[in-house]
């Protein structure tokens, strides 16, 4: 695809998708890095937090299943824009507090937000040199912790100071001002829309069968499920639980920042290393078994544990847990058809939805029946670790 207006339109669409994929991952997040004094405020139990993100999730699954043919009718800027509009509608309906606003929030927030990584991955699919495709997406990918950072530095203090409703509001004005943003650039970069292509209840079975029937796409959609879910878990828990061991939810916030930022430089190692060094699947083989294992520590940590200490496992969480998805995301685009990576990408990612959907309810009712964090890190663990085995027996009968 030429683009007459620049020599070389990569860097523009990077950046331009970073940040859409930076407040995306802001406003999605904030919910769980200032769950504690939402919970507080509104009397709520913290099994609330998994359903939340549930509901969050189930409304993502649906969008990302079907909605390539938007992205194709409308082009992928303008449903980044979209996106923007619609998460910044479902943040702020939250502050009405009640349940049913709550639950309109998480479906409106999920739904409109999901558009945003099958959008990025459609554009920089166009403009991206394959053999660097894992390195390009991992860079790109690296604002959902870039995000999750500037959540956790910023919202619990924020909350502190003016009120989690404030919090939220703010987010929501943040997102409706990049929108905005991207205006100029949708005439530049949406010359491949098809204004003829229409929705179709047919498309989800299209992009199902596609993903399924092909391997290579069938292994990034199992391993997408376990990947998404696990982090889904961590991120709606982590500050909650930090708390339930003596944290205050500033230090809490403060810890989960810092580990978060690790999520960074390492999302790019990862992308690197996938594009010169190892093959995608087994750095992906890599991740999953350093997850599981971190997590199944992380189900370890008390009061008597020293803060390095917590803050090291919670680093090695971040740089697995929260840094596979450049990797998962190219290889879903380069394996996908002709003109199909946006709904392909999103096809696998609907995947990874249920593991979002599933796993944080799954931890909810471990924690409603148990009592202990601790149990649901390693229950929601293991389907990492059985992806991880997978890859590696895979692996070594394609080298056999």
């Amino acid at each position: 695809m030429k683009f007459p207006l620049f020599v070389n339109p990569l860097p523009l669409v990077l950046v331009s998708m970073f940040l859409q994929q930076t407040f995306i991952s802001l406003g999605r997040s904030l919910p769980a890095v200032i769950a504690p004094a939402i919970i507080l405020d509104l009397q709520l139990a913290p099994a609330w937090i998994g359903v939340y993100f549930g509901i969050t999730a189930l409304a993502s699954l649906v969008v990302q299943l079907g909605g390539g043919s938007f992205i194709v009718r409308y082009g992928a800027m303008r449903m980044s824009q979209v996106a923007l509009i619609l998460l910044a509608l479902g943040t702020a309906l939250a502050v009405a507090g009640s349940p049913l606003a709550l639950i309109f929030s998480a479906l409106i927030a999920g739904g409109g937000g999901a558009f945003s990584t099958p959008a990025s991955s459609h554009l920089l699919a166009r403009v991206s040199p394959p053999r660097y495709m894992p390195l390009v997406f991992s860079i790109k990918q690296t604002a959902v912790p870039a995000g999750l950072l500037l959540a956790g530095l910023t919202a619990p203090q924020l909350t502190e100071w003016s009120g989690w409703r404030t919090t939220m509001l703010i987010c929501a004005a943040a997102c409706l001002i990049y929108a905005a943003v991207l205006q100029p650039l949708c005439r530049k970069f949406d010359t491949d829309r098809v204004p003829t292509r229409s929705f179709r209840l047919s498309d989800f079975r299209t992009t199902l069968t596609t993903v399924l029937a092909t391997a290579e796409l069938r292994a990034m959609s199992w391993a997408c499920l376990a990947f998404n879910g696990l982090q889904s878990v961590v991120t709606a828990y982590f500050v909650v639980y930090l708390t339930t061991i003596g944290y205050t939810p500033v230090a809490a916030g403060f810890v989960f920042s810092v580990a978060v930022a690790v999520a960074v430089p390492g999302r790019i190692l990862w992308g690197w290393l996938s594009s010169s060094r190892v093959t995608p699947r087994m750095m992906m083989a890599g991740l999953a078994l350093g997850m599981a294992g971190s997590v199944a520590v992380l189900a370890l940590c008390g009061p008597a544990w020293p803060t390095l200490l917590v803050g090291l496992v919670a680093c090695v969480i971040s740089a697995t847990a929260l840094s596979w998805h450049g990797v998962l995301l190219s290889e879903a685009a380069r394996a996908a058809p002709q003109g199909m990576s946006g709904s392909v990408t999103g096809g696998v990612l609907s995947f990874g939805q249920v593991g979002s959907f599933a796993l944080p309810l799954v931890y909810s009712g471990l924690l409603e029946t148990t009592g202990s964090y601790g149990m649901g890190f390693m229950v929601c663990g293991l389907p990492a670790l059985v992806v991880g085995v997978l890859l590696v027996r895979q692996h070594k009968a394609a080298k056999a």
